[in-house]
């Protein structure tokens, strides 16, 4: 997927009097009590919510939440939401029990300029996320222009994420936060801001496999740590014992050297870690060479000679993209190589480095640390960013491309 295209925005609209049709979301973590309880979502879309109303829109917004049977379920409705956003935006929020059907059709026609509505989750209907046409051609009828918000869902082609938008031929365009992922995105990628520096994490390289392949041409160092570092570290003839390592991706590992000592990137993967008999958070500790960790013991963290080097490298970056771990954080004893070089990053970052987090846990990560207000950009988009990172088409970005003909707000340089 080539990341060059005109940016329609909100901006491009006429919105005095029309019923903007906005796909948000407020995929959002609920208490046992139904109460709202993390509101980073929420947050993200009130500059595009505002914007709409405060122009004039008549404002209908669909989401999904969690993992409904395509089926109504109580424990997945929005209506907390609604009640949440009117706090936060500082205004009336209206809510209606349906997405489609009389009532949402009566609750739409009662909206003046500027009024709010949340409609009921849209995965309480089956046709969602099969993206079924005539679902979407009901949700097509709530709206005179479609807004797509909603990057964490881009890469789904859903009816409501996707399939609608053929229902607005020029009258289709992004969000703010669709546009500020899509921006920020393509920052890291096409950075002449050097050097660029991607840290990857997580547990498994096959999951990484397509990112680090296509970061190859985008970055001049790669640090890669967090369980899939074992991986690596095999593959170089070191002793791994208990951590986890994907043996049968050995040689994929050697590839993935290969390609960097040709591409001229360099790697840095952990030369020490911090060992542990037991996953548990009080287990039995020490430090261990990459080619002595005992038979029987696991490595959940970078060790001290491993955070140094990794910092070292950091402090260098002007441009850095964060995608994963360095180690098991959830603990306490092992959060250690997260939180050190997170705060290296933080502290680069005040000094000038642009530093883009998303992906896997590093999000949690940088939360959990109180560094998220001292990274440049957070992404929210989770398994979308990923996507657009590997460079594939995200149904919901295209299907804004199709139907619109498209006014060029900003546009990034070709990433083939």
């Amino acid at each position: 997927m080539s990341h060059t295209f005109p940016m329609k925005t909100i901006e491009n609209l006429s919105l005095s009097g029309q019923r903007a049709l906005v796909r948000v979301d407020f995929n959002v973590p609920l208490t046992e009590e139904g109460q709202v309880a993390n509101d980073k979502r929420i947050l993200a879309t009130l500059p595009t919510i505002t914007y709409l109303a405060d122009h004039g829109a008549k404002v209908i917004l669909l989401s999904h939440l969690g993992r409904p049977k395509a089926a109504p379920d109580a424990k997945y409705s929005l209506r907390p939401v609604a009640e949440a956003l009117a706090v936060r935006l500082g205004r009336p929020v209206g809510f209606c029990e349906e997405a489609v059907g009389p009532k949402a059709e009566a609750a739409v026609s009662a909206l003046e300029s500027g009024d709010i509505l949340l409609l009921e989750n849209v995965r309480f209907y089956p046709g969602e996320e099969r993206g079924d046409a005539d679902f979407a051609a009901q949700l097509a009828k709530h709206g005179d222009c479609y807004v797509n918000d909603a990057f964490g869902t881009a890469h789904r082609a859903h009816s409501s994420t996707t399939i609608v938008a053929q229902h607005f031929p020029g009258k289709c365009a992004f969000g703010y936060v669709m546009a500020a992922e899509i921006e920020n995105v393509n920052r890291v990628l096409q950075s002449s801001e050097r050097p660029a520096l991607a840290i990857v994490g997580g547990s498994k390289v096959s999951s990484k496999i397509d990112i680090l392949q296509r970061l190859m041409d985008r970055v001049d160092h790669i640090i890669i740590g967090g369980g899939m570092s074992f991986t690596f570290i095999k593959a170089q003839g070191g002793e791994v014992g208990q951590s986890i390592c994907e043996l049968d991706h050995l040689q994929t590992a050697r590839e993935i050297m290969s390609l960097a000592e040709q591409k001229g990137v360099t790697l840095h993967l952990p030369s020490d870690v911090l060992a542990a008999d037991d996953f548990s958070p009080t287990a039995n500790t020490q430090i261990c060479s990459i080619f002595d960790i005992p038979a029987a013991w696991q490595g959940l963290d970078a060790g001290p000679e491993s955070i140094k080097a990794f910092i070292e490298v950091v402090q260098k970056a002007k441009t850095l993209l964060w995608n994963g771990p360095l180690g098991v954080f959830e603990m306490e004893a092992f959060a250690g190589g997260t939180r050190e070089v997170g705060e290296a990053i933080a502290e680069a970052t005040e000094r000038g480095l642009f530093s883009l987090v998303g992906g896997g846990d590093s999000v949690s990560a940088v939360e959990q640390f109180g560094l998220s207000d001292r990274m440049s950009y957070i992404s929210t988009g989770g398994g979308a960013m990923l996507e657009y990172l590997e460079g594939n088409t995200l149904p919901g970005i295209q299907a804004i491309l199709d139907f619109d003909s498209g006014i060029q707000i900003y546009s990034a340089q070709k990433v083939d």
